[in-house]
């Protein structure tokens, strides 16, 4: 009797400790969610600062960035450039 139940603390254990991996990935996830929703939020608010779009649309915004994308891509200090690993 004992030793069965050993064995069903045992598996119990094993159970709790795949819910606490589980877990912690989802936290990890979620914090990844949340600073890329910051980040995203405040580049947006500076897009509209800078340019003084806020009144355009999602679409139309796409359109104005389309318009210079190619020019900024091209004359970006090094500093801002995306760096190889």
């Amino acid at each position: 009797m004992a030793n069965n139940d050993l064995n069903d603390i045992n598996k119990r254990i094993e159970k709790l400790k795949i819910q606490k991996n589980i877990l912690r990935a989802n936290s990890e996830q979620n914090i990844n969610r949340k600073q890329r929703t910051k980040r995203l939020i405040e580049k947006g608010a500076l897009l509209e600062k800078y340019f003084e779009i806020d009144y355009l649309t999602v679409e139309e915004t796409e359109d104005f960035l389309k318009i210079f994308s190619e020019y900024i891509k091209a004359n970006k200090p090094k500093k801002y450039q995306k760096k190889e690993k």
